[in-house]
């Protein structure tokens, strides 16, 4: 039974061999083998299985150059292993190489090949069989190309633990552990390049692009990752098509449908050259040319699609390439390829043939490479130059540096030196299993394993945990994703003008090691556009928005479709493409083009402005008379009129006046702390010991002519001290105010930035409003007492106190300050000071012209006016007067009593003064010798009554005789104390002076 069991492998290993013939596959005999998967050729002929015969295996056509030097890579490394002293001492690798022709099915296919021997290795056979032929089992695969067919090499090998380390499979998806248990890789994930690709975008200012991506696993994961990249930069996607080098002509038509009506100029592109070439002979076919395309790393120096005849059309291309390797002795490796002398590799003999258009005889009729080789080409399926027909055979002399290939394009190593990198991973791996210690390894209790009995699944632990330095210093270890992390170079296509081949220029470098920001680096001097151009392209929905402009949303459109829409005032955009405007700081207010904020304009009541200058002068004005009247009263303080005024309240009047007038230069100028304290209280300060002054000496004349008779009493009462302890208190009162506001809510200089946008407005804020209340109710207050007893003392003696001027004063400052609050109430800024100032000097003004410019009048201009005469006739004729009416009512009454009881007509009262009854005097002298006679011997005045009139005359003597007439007067009175009338009269005729 054993036996037979043996027999029926080693026949089904015989005909798996034969499935793959000695041409199809490149082998060596080694102790232990690597697999390889190679594209050797760029795909299958289709055909239709219509399953009337057996199923045959389909046939490769289009040779592919690069895959043959990637596979020479492989072979390379191997070779160079063997013979090294220090690498695997001892040990022989062999390999078993195949041709996946860039498709999963002869992927698959060469799998299982590793698979079948590795389970034949598994159950053990050698004390049964003597199998002389036995190839050891595949221990470690490299490859394969394609993400897509890498996937499922993956998913098959995974199941029996083989690793693969693939050297161009970039798929983000293959990290996934989970899934791909045993794949690694010597060539960066997707996902920076991915991310590198919107970098660029974001680079050059694009928004608006287009995608075009593999049907595979390569294209779909990696575009997708890019549309995560441009939706954080705001990057709009205009379309997105997937492609397939399988896909029928219908479905290539509508793909390019879209890319010519698309307003997109960038068209990024994730696929391999295969998969997207039907797609570019289309586009060439129809000449659509200034389109920017962006190739990721797979396509980007593609021998199938860098050609001259396609440069027209995609001369603006911008790709990703792996970083360059250095493999020493490899340039002189390729150029050593020849049939007779490559007994291992069965590809060999093609590559010659395709490589000088021509065909090996010796063999070609028993060989199935060389069958299938010159059937597809009598088909017209095969990617020579001609085909088998016209081909002249082959001498075996030629010379292979006299063509040129992309096999020997050994310039920039990239996917060779992956494939070179990922053979010493492997062979690294075996060393440390070669030189493991026992108790140090990595398996069960620190053992180690057999590297004569090695199997797949312990190669696979030690390249987990790998790490070496290559050839190039640079350390090898894999992430836990299996992954390697590399850099990316940057190439343009450029049109070289020597052969007029298209060249790749290295136009910068993508370092995923550097902080984000900092990874891009281009070098835009060398990048041509279109071949010649170096303005860069323009690929965006809209116009770029210039700066004092915003990005508005256009409704049903992407985000990268806008309008430009103006910044608001006080905001700003000072970069092009602005998504929002932004707000400039509080003090700053935006320029006419809203491209940056400028200071906001800062208005006060100024000292410059012609309304500050106005107000300084009229408040200098006031200043100056009120100095000028206090001069004046102080020169004539013994003349009448001024102790008539009550001297010493006229000059703290004054005083208070110059006060208020200078209280209203602190509401001018930049308003400060210090001033905002100062001014409020200073006004308010100043017109309560204005008006205080007015009030006391008003009402001091009004109750001394009110009283009946004039007491000691009186006199003390109304004395000089009592009438300044009156004005304190009631001064007093206010700076009780004014403490206790600048104590509890003390006034503060403020910028307000609420009432104009453009403008700050620097005012004081007054603390309280309550305690300004409080501060203008009480002067106001005061004023309105004061103008009571003012009204009442409205018909004294005129050149006494002119009460009527007074009266008028305050009329003039109620108006005033009614007018007052609402102008403030509706002023704002540096007006409101405005308007208090106006207040101010209005109601100062008005006090002091009403109160003292008569009197000034009449002392600089009227001194006739200013005598003892003048005051004591006004005042006399003032008592005459009351006298006078007093006698009238009593003759009246006693006229009617008498009259009553029958008697004879009363007698008047003996005096001076004379009751003439409807007569006139006979005797009239003229009006200039009648004043000049009052003024040398007295006064005589008329006062009319509803019954007659009433002469009233009164003599004055001498100054040196006022004596003798004072006491003659005191005894007459003593003698007519009867008439009690007519010695209050006398009283107050004299009280002036006195």
């Amino acid at each position: 039974m054993t036996l037979h069991s043996c027999c029926l492998i080693l026949l089904l290993f015989t005909w798996n061999t034969a499935a793959y013939g000695p041409n199809q596959r490149a082998q060596k005999k080694g102790d232990i083998i690597l697999g390889g998967l190679f594209p050797i050729h760029f795909g299958v002929a289709a055909k239709d299985q219509d399953l009337k015969s057996r199923p045959e295996s389909g046939e490769c056509i289009r040779y592919n150059f690069r895959g043959f030097r990637w596979l020479q890579a492989m072979i390379f490394a191997i070779e160079e292993i063997n013979s090294s002293p220090t690498l695997l001492p001892n040990m022989t690798l062999g390999y078993r190489i195949f041709d996946t022709c860039n498709t999963v099915s002869k992927a698959l296919e060469a799998t299982l090949s590793f698979v079948a021997q590795n389970k034949i290795d598994s159950l053990n056979l050698d004390e049964f069989c003597n199998c002389s032929e036995h190839i050891p089992s595949t221990i470690a695969v490299v490859g394969a190309t394609g993400s897509g067919i890498s996937t499922a090499v993956a998913n098959l090998l995974g199941l029996f633990y083989i690793p693969q380390v693939s050297y161009a499979s970039s798929s983000r998806l293959l990290s996934n552990k989970n899934q791909f248990k045993s794949f690694l890789r010597t060539i960066p994930n997707d996902e920076h390049q991915a991310t590198a690709m919107a970098d660029i975008i974001e680079y050059f200012r694009w928004n608006w692009v287009g995608t075009i991506a593999a049907d595979d696993d390569y294209g779909r994961p990696g575009i997708e990752k890019f549309r995560e990249e441009a939706e954080e930069r705001d990057i709009c996607i205009d379309f997105s098509e997937l492609i397939s080098q399988y896909s029928d002509e219908e479905e290539i038509q509508q793909v390019v449908e879209v890319i010519q009506n698309s307003t997109a100029r960038v068209i990024v592109v994730f696929s391999s050259g295969p998969d997207l070439e039907p797609l570019i002979k289309e586009i060439v076919r129809r000449n659509i040319t200034g389109k920017i395309w962006l190739a990721s790393e797979a396509w980007a120096s593609s021998s199938l699609i860098a050609m001259p005849e396609f440069f027209r059309v995609i001369g603006s291309t911008i790709g990703f390439a792996l970083k360059a390797g250095q493999i020493p002795g490899f340039r002189e490796f390729l150029q050593k390829v020849h049939p007779k002398k490559s007994n291992n590799n069965g590809f060999a003999k093609e590559f010659w043939e395709e490589t000088f258009n021509c065909y090996l005889s010796d063999g070609s009729k028993n060989s199935p490479a060389s069958a299938s080789f010159h059937k597809g080409h009598e088909e017209g399926l095969g990617a020579g130059n001609g085909t088998a027909a016209f081909r002249p055979p082959c001498t075996g002399d030629e010379n292979i540096t006299s063509v040129e290939t992309p096999y020997m394009d050994y310039t920039h190593l990239r996917i060779s030196y992956n494939v070179y990198l990922a053979v010493y991973s492997i062979a690294h791996a075996l060393q440390d299993i070669y030189t493991c210690t026992p108790g140090k390894g990595l398996f069960t209790n620190g053992s180690c394993a057999d590297i004569k009995k090695v199997e797949a699944w312990q190669v696979l632990k030690h390249l987990r945990h790998l790490n070496f330095t290559n050839n190039m210093g640079e350390q090898v270890d894999f992430d836990e994703f299996g992954d390697l992390v590399g850099n990316y170079s940057i190439i343009n296509w450029h049109l070289s003008p020597e052969d007029g081949s298209v060249v790749f220029e290295e136009v910068g470098h993508y370092n995923v090691y550097a902080k984000k920001g900092e990874r891009l680096f281009i070098n835009e001097n060398k990048i041509l556009w279109s071949g010649f151009s170096k303005e860069v392209p323009f690929s965006n929905c809209s116009r770029d928005c210039l700066p004092g402009t915003r990005k508005g949303i256009i409704e049903g459109e992407p985000t990268c479709c806008f309008e430009c829409v103006d910044c608001p005032d006080g905001e700003y955009s000072d970069e092009t493409d602005a998504s929002a405007c932004d707000k400039c700081p509080e003090d700053y207010w935006s320029n006419e083009n809203h491209t940056s904020c400028i200071p906001k304009q800062i208005e006060f009541l100024s000292w410059t402005e012609p309304f500050g200058i106005a107000l300084t002068l009229f408040a200098v004005l006031g200043i100056f008379l009120t100095s000028f009247v206090l001069g004046v009263f102080t020169k004539f303080r013994n003349t009448p009129i001024v102790k008539a005024t009550n001297r010493e309240l006229s000059y703290l009047l004054l005083f208070s006046l110059l006060c208020c007038f200078s209280s209203s230069l602190f509401f001018i100028g930049e308003p400060q702390n210090w001033t905002c304290r100062l001014r409020q209280p200073a006004f308010g300060i100043s017109f309560v010991l204005c008006i205080s002054c007015i009030l006391v000496k008003t009402n001091r004349v009004l109750l001394v002519f009110e009283a009946k008779i004039p007491t000691s009493l009186h006199r003390k009462w109304w004395g000089l001290n009592l009438q300044f302890l009156l004005v304190f208190l009631c001064t007093f009162v206010q700076i009780v105010i004014c403490v206790i506001w600048l104590y509890t809510a003390p006034p503060s200089s403020y910028r307000n930035h609420e009432l104009e946008d453009e403008i700050i407005f620097i005012t004081c804020h007054e603390g309280s409003l309550m305690a300004l209340g409080f501060l203008i109710g009480y002067t106001c207050l005061l004023a309105a007492i004061c103008f009571f007893f003012a009204f009442k003392s409205r018909k004294l003696p005129e050149n006494f106190n002119e009460a009527k001027f007074i009266t008028f004063s305050m009329l003039i400052f109620f108006i005033v300050w009614i007018s007052f609050i609402p102008a403030y109430a509706s002023t704002y800024g540096k007006f409101v000071s405005a308007v208090e100032v106006i207040a101010i000097l209005a109601a100062s003004f008005g006090l002091l012209a009403c109160i003292f410019f008569n009197k000034v009048y009449i002392i600089l201009f009227k001194p006739s006016r200013n005598t003892i005469e003048e005051v004591r006739c006004s005042t006399a004729a003032h008592a005459f007067k009351v006298a006078a009416r007093a006698t009238l009512r009593r003759s009246n009454v006693s006229r009617k009593r008498s009259n009553s009881l029958g008697g004879s007509t009363g007698s008047t009262p003996s005096s001076s003064i004379s009751s003439k009854s409807n007569h006139e005097d006979p005797f009239p002298l003229p009006a200039s010798a009648e004043r000049q006679r009052q003024q040398q011997r007295g006064c005589k005045q008329k006062v009319s009554f509803g019954s007659g009139t009433v002469t009233l005359s009164l003599s004055f003597e001498e100054p040196q005789k006022n004596a003798m007439a004072n006491r003659n007067t005191k005894r007459r009175n003593s003698l007519e104390a009867q008439n009690s009338d007519e010695s209050l009269m006398r009283h107050r005729a004299l009280l002036p002076l006195q």
